[in-house]
């Protein structure tokens, strides 16, 4: 039964496609429309069923909550994303002071593994920045900027700008997964059937993103044009075998700086569904 599950939606554009059209088709359950960090939280609290969050809240998640990632969706990207970017005053080894936005600690986690790994940097200082801060407004050496508000930033303010989906694709030649569907188990909760409503809403977004792009680019300050480029070719939703790999590369990559528990592999089993193994 699908009745009175409680969903946790991202409220960035770039997660709309994912949910189109749930609300009509689930109309006994509830809906609540937060940051993605925050879902995380609550789903780790009980407070939701079923939630978009950081796949690094599931990879720390997997053991201490027993959550299981849903197949076929999830945001991701296989190149430049627009949308996650690093903004920063002084040259990337030169970075000591890192403010990190505090809507997505996918995004945080991965930063800091792209800046270990491709400059040779740890932050002494970390600090967060506040969704309704300005990045600008920071005194920190860098920032890090994610959702709408990356996407319309005056980069020529920056010394560096370093598009974080871009710098993964390069060095690794993998797609990177920065949410998708989690669920804690509890009894009565039909994971299969729910994968498969999340599923058909993934289908019907990606092909309504011109739908979706007319509703949100006014609110955004972007064209029609830009948004719809923006959901088609820089953001994906397929949670298959490539983003897999990439998923399990980052997993190693922030377990060695210890931004995870001790890794477990994510496996696929028959039934569509991700667990732990290790």
């Amino acid at each position: 039964m699908l009745s009175g599950i409680r969903f946790g939606l991202v409220r960035y554009f770039n997660a709309k496609p994912l949910y189109y059209g749930l609300e009509d088709r689930l109309p006994t359950a509830t809906f609540e429309l937060d940051l993605p960090s925050r879902l995380a939280d609550k789903l780790a609290n009980g407070n939701l069923d079923v939630a978009l969050i950081p796949s690094v809240e599931f990879l720390r998640g997997i053991k201490a909550h027993n959550y299981i990632a849903l197949p076929g969706a999830a945001i991701g990207t296989k190149g430049v994303v627009r949308s996650v970017k690093l903004l920063s005053h002084v040259p990337p080894n030169e970075i000591h002071r890192l403010a990190l936005d505090e809507g997505s600690r996918t995004s945080q986690a991965l930063c800091r593994v792209l800046l270990d790994g491709l400059y040779g940097v740890r932050p002494e200082q970390l600090e967060e920045l506040p969704i309704g801060v300005p990045p600008e407004e920071s005194t920190a050496d860098a920032v890090l900027v994610i959702g709408d508000r990356a996407m319309r930033l005056p980069e020529w303010r920056y010394h560096t700008v370093i598009d974080l989906g871009e710098a993964w694709n390069r060095w690794t030649g993998l797609p990177f997964v920065f949410a998708l569907w989690v669920a804690k188990p509890r009894l009565g909760l039909d994971l299969d059937q729910i994968s498969n409503v999340l599923r058909t809403c993934r289908e019907d977004g990606v092909a309504h993103a011109r739908e979706i792009a007319s509703t949100h680019a006014e609110s955004l300050g972007l064209g029609l044009e830009e948004c719809v480029t923006y959901l088609n070719n820089q953001i994906t939703y397929q949670l298959d075998e490539p983003e897999l790999a990439g998923l399990r590369l980052f997993a190693a990559k922030a377990e060695a700086l210890g931004l995870v528990p001790e890794r477990c592999d994510v496996v696929l089993h028959s039934s569509g569904s991700f667990a732990c193994r290790g």
